[in-house]
């Protein structure tokens, strides 16, 4: 597959990115490199090959869920950098 510079201002535009001469040509060598391996990744003989569906063979062990080690609401509060009454405070994140 040719990248052409069409294909670049397309990418551009799409990512909303800009590209002066020096940028669009690396850009192109770039996604030539990328396209070259995929290329080479593609011409892999994978027929006998079994898909991965797990990373291991070894039984998933979960564990219990028991709650333990609970907190009152004092003791939460009490390392607390900043509070009010029943509640921790925190700097404001959201303007109006």
């Amino acid at each position: 597959m040719e990248i052409t510079d069409k294909m670049i201002e397309k990418l551009a535009d799409l990512s909303r990115l800009k590209f002066d001469g020096d940028q669009r040509n690396k850009m192109k060598a770039d996604l030539e490199k990328m396209i070259a391996f995929v290329d080479t990744l593609n011409s892999v003989d994978t027929e006998s090959v079994e898909p991965l569906i797990y990373m291991t063979s070894e039984p998933l062990e979960l564990r219990k869920d028991i709650v333990g080690n609970e907190l009152s609401q004092s003791e939460a509060l009490s390392n607390a950098p900043s509070k009010d009454s029943d509640y921790f405070k925190v700097p404001k994140v959201l303007d109006k």
